[in-house]
């Protein structure tokens, strides 16, 4: 059977909006992905295949103390047929390279986040760039299924979807009637007002969930503080939780990848594209983050819950 290697590094969401493409591949082939460490035990649990896991910022800060790390990393990686490139970077494309995969797979030009990423791959797929970044990955998945003649028929992505475990990764315990706001984001145009999230807070009296370099965030719009998490305690909170409010973070398509509700809150981001997969009509669309109102969110919140 051959073996497939997926480059897919970061980030959370990203990670998360991969793993229905990569699972489908999973059961046609052989398949080993290729991600950043703190994501390792998300992809082996709820996509079911194995990882390599990388540590690209730390390598890059220490190559001489960190290169043992990279050749194992590296030996992991060899040995694969062919590589399917789900970011679109120089820096997961030149990985098939690296492993010496005769047939390297990625995004076509239309697609493709870094066009020179393009003289890495030997096989491009062109996908339907106005869908959910999810269809898009498991176009591609399809694309690569077929390029690669995997041993079955059924392309990756079709209409019979391979199980994903949740319930293994972040528990199945019941819900709660608690809101969980998550004001934290990767960059500082997609962060809401703080004073905007303490109104909130105040009517909505939710536990505010923070992560790395967050705390202090959290602790400016006051109201109850959840504890510091790692990542699967952050996903069984937002599993037990009734509702979930963010922004385009990684914890917010956490949470809806395990089918709680969320109201998301958009303004430099297509929530059509990149919004919280299965529940693009509880987002709120507006030109940038300042103009999204307290009222606006409250009615959301409302509607959402009511459902």
């Amino acid at each position: 059977m051959k073996r497939i290697l997926v480059l897919r590094l970061s980030a959370l969401g990203d990670v998360i909006h991969t793993i229905p493409a990569v699972a489908a591949l999973r059961d046609q082939t052989t398949v080993q992905w290729v991600v950043e460490a703190a994501y390792r035990e998300l992809v082996e649990i709820v996509a079911g295949v194995e990882a390599i896991p990388v540590r690209f910022k730390q390598w890059g800060r220490s190559p001489i103390t960190s290169r043992h790390a990279m050749r194992e990393a590296l030996r992991s990686m060899r040995g694969a047929e062919t590589s399917i490139d789900f970011q679109g970077l120089v820096k997961s494309a030149m990985l098939g390279v690296f492993a010496g995969a005769k047939e390297r797979i990625g995004f076509d030009r239309d697609a493709i986040r870094e066009r020179p990423a393009l003289l890495f791959t030997n096989h491009r797929v062109a996908v339907d760039t106005t869908k959910h970044v999810v269809e898009q990955n498991i176009q591609l998945a399809s694309g690569a299924a077929a390029a690669s003649a995997a041993g079955s028929s059924r392309e990756a992505g079709g209409r019979e979807r391979p199980p994903l475990h949740w319930d293994e990764y972040a528990g199945a315990g019941e819900k709660t009637d608690g809101i969980v706001i998550l004001p934290g984001a990767g960059k500082p145009n997609k962060l809401w007002p703080v004073d905007r999230w303490r109104e909130v807070a105040k009517r909505t009296n939710a536990i505010i969930a923070w992560g790395p370099n967050e705390r202090e965030l959290a602790e400016s719009i006051g109201g109850r503080l959840a504890p510091p998490t790692n990542l699967r305690e952050l996903a069984a909170l937002l599993r037990s939780a009734k509702l979930v409010i963010g922004g385009d973070t990684g914890p917010l398509h956490l949470a809806a990848a395990l089918d709680t509700r969320v109201v998301g809150l958009y303004g430099p981001t297509n929530s059509h594209r990149n919004g919280p997969y299965g529940q693009l009509d509880h987002c709120i669309q507006e030109k940038s983050m300042d103009a999204i109102s307290v009222d606006a969110v409250m009615k959301m919140l409302e509607k959402v819950a009511a459902e």
